[in-house]
């Protein structure tokens, strides 16, 4: 089963070197397994180890998670569909790649892990589709101009990537030391010099080098702004926001990034940093990115908002410091916990070859933090379009963005592995749809190479993982509003039943009676409907539930439902798209709820449809 041959000296063994092609979540759930198969190799060498002096040491097995430790065991074996490949692609080996008949099931085996820390499934499931077909990768030649976000007109610059052959269908290497990315506010100063020469080199490379600073912060420029069509699509535009895509888009990005530089500085360990903004500790702005004299700096950038200033994931815009850390930590536990009811609340809706881009929705991440984390940091005050950050065809020019965005991959690993699973028991998406669509990067060898959304699903598979760090969200419940009392005295205000506001314009505060589908507790979500929104503008607001103080800058209560956020971005064919939210009510409510709509941004670009309330299918058995 397993090949022992190794032809290494002892003091470099390490167990990846007996099984190089190991799964890592497998083993840490089959550990006794693997270590019967090995005794009998690891007794030979175990002599020439201990008589072999090591300047570095390794242990035999790899360190456990760097995450939460106090998640519960579970002893399950969880399975996630992982391989439905409509053709046979060669892959680096040339070896043939299978195609599978249509129910043959390979999937990945969860690590439960040293104390107990990865225990749920990877990720979400939702219904396969019997008609569509997955998203193809771009086809480079075709690459057009991106578009300007806030005038319509085309960017003057170039934004397509440098035209290679062959294209290779990726292969993920095997793991023989596991990286560890750090906390960019807990880095040492060996590190952040490292980071800071990678970087420098990156930015020295030829400008037609596909692996130049500028090329790499293209990529999102060509995925996000409108440069790419779908492949037989004609000229339906490409977008990897706002969708299912996101996380996996950004993972693979960040994966070859990552590489890249371990390249330029000869350090294949290295890891990038994640800004942790969902710690108090981490919620401002991480100090090696402020210095002007290092290659880490970007001078677009609000400057208000530079060391002390405290990163506000509600953009309230509040002065309360104090407040700024409870709103963030509520909005934490709500688009983490609280607000899923299932799995494309969390990782966004459907998005399958022939969808118009501009009919999607965001997740609970994507539109919440991770969209409040651009914005803040993009200059709308002295830029045109609130470059660097605050947009997609420019957000990669920012070292930055990949700080920020390995903290977006953290949320997803703590979604998928980590996280209370009785509101969302299976986490999955085993729609082929998802887990076959493509996208095309460069790796660090300038090799341009094809990979799929089924090969990023397990962060430790592609050879990393995070430094342990506090969640003080986890548990961070807003309380509950106390008293029927307050409950009746917020719907015996003068608001007016919905069915006669909307279809509604958004240009202010407004209020208003909506029915639930049955009275007293119910498992139920609030549905914004047709929100129909000028891409070209930053957009935000706020939906809150009986709020019986009207205080909108105090986000830390049950009140506090959820919110809408976009960052500008440009379709190739409009100015607008349309979506719908589905946002959990979790208090028990009367038959009617009076809903409080807050816009967070100035001026109109907000049209909603509609609002109503529906009941929530029961949650399916985990694995089921």
């Amino acid at each position: 089963m397993f090949n022992y041959h190794v032809s290494v000296s002892p003091h470099q063994f390490t167990l990846s070197t007996i099984i190089p092609s190991i799964n890592w979540r497998s083993y840490f759930q089959h550990k006794n397994t693997y270590f019967a198969m090995t005794s009998l190799y690891l007794s030979s060498v175990a002599a020439a180890i201990s008589a072999t002096p090591s300047s570095h040491p390794r242990p035999l097995l790899p360190k456990p998670s760097h995450f939460i430790t106090h998640a519960k065991r579970t002893n399950r074996l969880h399975h996630v569909s992982c391989s439905s490949t409509p053709t046979a692609p060669q892959n680096q080996n040339n070896e043939t790649t299978k195609k599978p008949t249509a129910k043959v099931v390979d999937r990945r085996n969860m690590l439960v892990g040293m104390g107990g820390l990865y225990g749920s499934t990877t990720l979400a499931s939702t219904t396969p589709s019997a008609t569509a077909n997955p998203i193809q990768a771009p086809e480079l030649t075709k690459c057009g101009t991106a578009t300007n976000l806030n005038n319509g007109e085309k960017l003057d610059i170039n934004c397509c990537p440098p035209i290679s052959d062959p294209i290779i269908d990726y292969k993920l290497p095997p793991v023989f030391q596991m990286k560890i990315r750090p906390s960019a506010h807990r880095v040492s100063p060996e590190y952040m010099f490292k980071f800071n020469t990678a970087i420098d080199r990156m930015k020295r490379l030829p400008k037609d080098d596909p692996r130049n600073f500028m090329q790499q912060a293209n990529i999102h420029c060509a995925y996000c702004n409108g440069a790419y069509d779908q492949p037989g699509q004609g000229t339906l535009d490409l977008q990897i926001h706002n969708s299912w895509l996101f996380f996996p888009f950004h993972r693979w990005y960040l994966y070859f990034y990552e590489r890249i530089l371990g390249k330029l500085i000869g350090d294949p360990t290295f890891a990038l940093p994640f800004w942790n903004w969902d710690n108090p500790k981490g919620m401002t702005m991480p100090p090696m990115f402020v210095d002007p004299k290092s290659s880490l700096y970007d001078k677009k950038r609000n400057q208000e908002h530079l060391p002390p200033a405290v990163v506000d994931l509600g953009l309230t815009n509040s002065t309360d410091t104090l407040q700024v850390v409870a709103n963030n930590l509520t909005i934490m536990y709500s688009e983490m916990i609280r607000g899923n009811s299932d799995a494309n609340d969390f990782m966004g809706q459907a998005y399958r070859e022939g969808d118009e881009s501009s009919a999607k929705a965001a997740g609970s991440s994507e539109r919440g933090s991770h969209t409040s984390v651009h914005a803040w940091v993009g200059d709308f005050k002295d830029q045109p379009s609130g470059e660097d950050m605050g947009n997609f065809y420019s957000a990669g020019r920012d070292p930055l963005f990949y700080c920020h965005h390995a903290n977006v991959d953290r949320m997803w690993t703590l979604w998928q592995y980590f996280l209370p699973s009785n509101k969302v028991p299976d986490k999955r998406i085993t729609d082929t749809d998802f887990l076959n669509t493509a996208f095309l990067f460069y790796d660090e060898n300038a090799q341009l190479v094809r990979v799929t959304v089924k090969d990023c699903l397990d962060n430790l598979r592609m050879g990393y993982d995070f430094e342990r760090i506090d969640l003080p969200w986890l548990d961070y419940r807003p309380p509950r509003q106390s008293a029927r009392a307050k409950i009746n005295r917020a719907s015996s205000a003068a608001a007016p039943k919905a069915a006669t506001l909307f279809p509604l314009t958004l240009d202010g505060v407004v209020r208003f009676q909506v029915d639930k589908t049955k009275k007293g507790k119910a498992d139920e979500s609030l549905v914004l409907e047709d929100i129909k929104v000028d891409t070209t503008k930053l957009l935000k607001f706020d939906v809150f539930v009986n709020d019986e103080d009207d205080n909108p800058g105090e986000l830390d209560k049950a009140a506090y439902l959820g919110t809408y956020a976009q960052v500008p971005h440009k379709s190739a064919n409009n100015n607008s798209s349309t979506s719908s939210i589905k946002l959990k009510l979790t208090e028990l409510y009367d038959d009617t709820i009076v809903v409080t709509l807050v816009p967070r941004h100035q001026g109109p670009g907000v049209t909603i449809g509609g609002i109503k309330i529906v009941e929530n299918p029961p949650a399916p058995a985990a694995g089921s």
